[in-house]
C-alpha cells in the first residue's frame, strides 16, 4: 500500500496550503484523498473521512473498526452496517463526526474536496467553507516513490493483458472471450483483484468501446486494446493495436509508422517546462505533414489515483510538464481504408531531462 511515512510528507504539503489560505482545517472525504494523504483505504460500499488541522495534527474516521496502520494522530469510527445491512447514510454519519471533530478543534474557517461527505458537512459547521479541489489537483501533480511503485505494478498488469491479446486474438474471436481472457490475465499478474475497470476499448474494427456480445473479429480488421487496470488505487493506462489476421495492409502500415514516428517525437521533445497544448499542436501537425490524418482526439493526459489528470495534452489547457510526473501519450489514426484505425499509447515518467518509458511492450501489429 502507500508509504505512510511519505502520507506524512503529503500532509505536510497540504498543512502549508492550509497556512497560507488561512483556513483551520482541510475536510477529505473523497476515497482517494483518504487514501492519498493517510493510507487508509476504504471498501467501494463504505465512507471515510480525514481532517488535517492547520497546527499539523490529523484525525481519520473509519468504517467499523480501526485500521492498524494509517498516517493519523487520532482515528474514530463508526458502524456502517447492522447485521450485514449497509447503512445509506453513511455520508450524514460521517459528515456529523466531521463535524463534531471541528468543533471540538475550535476550527472556523476550513477547505474541502468535492465529495458526498464534505458536501453534507457546511450544513452542519458553524464556520465558513471554500473549495479545495484545485490545490489538490495540483498536489497530486507530481508523483512519490510509493505511488510510482504502485503505477508500475499496474502496467505490468497491462503487459500480461497484451501478452494474452496476441495469443488468442484471430479471425472468429468474440470479443467478451477476448475481454474475459484479458481480465483473468491481469488478476493473475496483479495477484490480487484489481481496483478500478479495465479500461474503456475491447470492441475490434472501431475507434473503441466495450466488447459485444457474440460479435467476431474479421480478418483485415485492426483491433485496439486500450486497457487500464487500476492496482491498489492506482491506474496505468496503454493501448496497442493488432491486426487481427496479422496480415496489416500498406495502409495500415504507412498509418502505424506515422503513429510510431509521432510517438517518438514525444519521446525527444517532452520534458519539463513544455507545454501540453503545444505539445497536442506539435504532433498533429507532424502526423499530417508525413501523410496523415489530424487527432480526433486529445493526446494524452495525466495518470495516477485518476485515469485522467492533471496535465492535460489537450489544446484546452496550457499546462506546463513537472518532473515526476506521470502522463499517457496515446496518438491514433483512424479512417475507413484502415478498418477502422489504430491508437497507440506509452506512460511515461517525466525526469529532469526527458521522459522514461514505463510500458515495455512491442508497439507491432501483429
Amino acid at each position: 500500500m502507500l508509504d505512510l511515512h511519505q502520507c506524512r510528507a503529503r500532509q505536510a504539503r497540504l498543512i502549508d496550503v492550509v497556512q497560507k489560505r488561512r483556513l483551520d482545517a482541510a475536510v477529505l472525504g473523497l476515497d482517494r484523498h483518504v487514501y492519498y494523504f493517510t493510507g487508509f483505504r476504504r471498501l467501494w460500499i463504505h465512507e471515510s473521512a480525514a481532517v488535517i488541522f492547520s497546527d499539523g495534527t490529523s484525525w481519520l474516521t473509519c468504517p467499523n473498526e480501526s485500521p492498524s496502520k494509517v498516517a493519523a494522530d487520532r482515528i474514530d469510527t463508526f458502524v456502517a452496517q447492522h447485521m450485514g445491512t449497509l447503512r445509506q447514510e453513511q455520508p450524514n454519519v460521517v459528515a456529523e463526526q466531521v463535524v463534531a471533530r471541528l468543533r471540538d478543534a475550535g476550527a472556523k474557517r476550513i477547505g474541502t474536496d468535492t465529495s458526498g461527505v464534505s458536501l453534507q458537512v457546511p450544513l452542519g459547521f458553524d464556520g465558513s467553507s471554500a473549495p479545495l479541489d484545485e490545490d489538490l489537483w495540483q498536489m497530486r501533480r507530481v508523483k512519490d516513490f510509493d505511488e510510482l511503485d504502485l503505477m508500475k505494478a499496474a502496467v505490468r498488469c497491462t503487459e500480461s493483458m497484451y501478452r494474452r491479446a496476441c495469443e488468442i486474438v484471430e479471425p472468429g474471436v468474440d470479443e467478451l472471450y477476448i475481454f474475459d481472457e484479458l481480465h483473468t490475465a491481469a488478476v493473475e499478474a496483479a495477484g490480487e483483484p484489481l481496483s478500478a475497470i479495465l479500461g474503456n476499448d475491447y470492441a475490434c474494427g472501431v475507434p473503441g468501446g466495450p466488447p459485444r456480445s457474440h460479435r467476431p473479429a474479421r480478418a483485415g480488421e485492426l483491433y485496439i486494446f486500450d486497457l487500464r487496470p487500476a492496482r491498489r488505487g492506482y491506474h496505468a493506462d496503454n493501448c496497442r493495436t493488432l491486426s487481427v489476421d496479422r496480415r496489416p495492409t500498406d495502409a495500415q502500415m504507412e498509418a502505424w509508422h506515422r503513429v510510431v514516428k509521432s510517438l517518438e517525437f514525444v519521446e525527444k521533445t517532452v520534458k519539463p517546462g513544455v507545454r501540453g497544448d503545444q505539445l497536442f499542436h506539435d504532433v498533429n501537425r507532424f502526423l499530417q505533414d508525413h501523410g496523415g490524418y489530424a487527432l480526433e482526439h486529445h493526446l494524452g493526459h495525466g495518470i495516477g489515483l485518476q485515469p485522467h489528470e492533471y496535465p492535460h495534452l489537450n489544446p484546452h489547457w496550457e499546462d506546463e510538464f513537472m518532473q515526476g510526473e506521470v502522463i499517457c501519450v496515446e496518438p491514433g489514426q483512424y479512417a475507413p481504408e484502415l478498418a477502422c484505425g489504430m491508437r497507440l499509447e506509452n506512460q511515461y515518467l517525466i525526469t529532469d531531462t526527458g521522459v522514461e518509458n514505463l510500458l515495455d511492450f512491442p508497439l507491432d501489429l501483429s
